[in-house]
């Protein structure tokens, strides 16, 4: 990222913080639930129940976790993304809007956050940002 606004990565920062944590109260569940639901757990694509169930968890726990850490977004929001589109467009899509809605929006976020990377306050950044270009007072790469 070679802004050097602050407040477009706080913002950044604060959107993948806060999407990460509302996915995991999704994922979490799916996670402690695994036995009870690995039969009956919806197949959308034709992998199989179990597949699947482990495929919603690795993205809404794994690719959560990605994101609040900044490790991986871009990668994290894509997988993240991909499930919400399912979600919207094949589980969902029978369904009035007041039951897509939710789906949409973290849709949304996530395919922002595959656009726009980690911002500033990531790990990511660590990894990525080019070490021979001085840093100025706002955290950024000159």
């Amino acid at each position: 990222m070679k802004s050097k606004d602050p407040f477009l990565s706080t913002g950044l920062f604060v959107l993948r913080v806060a999407f990460g944590c509302f996915m995991l109260v999704h994922g979490i569940p799916k996670l402690t639930g695994y036995s009870e639901m690995v039969t009956k757990f919806p197949d959308p694509i034709g992998m199989g129940s179990q597949l699947s169930l482990v495929s919603a968890i690795g993205a809404e726990v794994g690719c959560s976790m990605l994101l609040i850490l900044g490790l991986g977004t871009r990668f994290a929001a894509i997988l993240l993304a991909f499930t919400m589109a399912v979600a919207l467009f094949v589980v969902h899509s029978s369904d009035p809007w007041q039951k897509q809605e939710l789906a949409a929006v973290y849709l949304a976020a996530y395919v922002t956050l595959a656009f726009t990377g980690a911002g500033h306050f990531s790990i990511d950044r660590c990894f990525w940002a080019r070490k021979d270009r001085p840093i100025d007072s706002t955290g950024a790469a000159e």
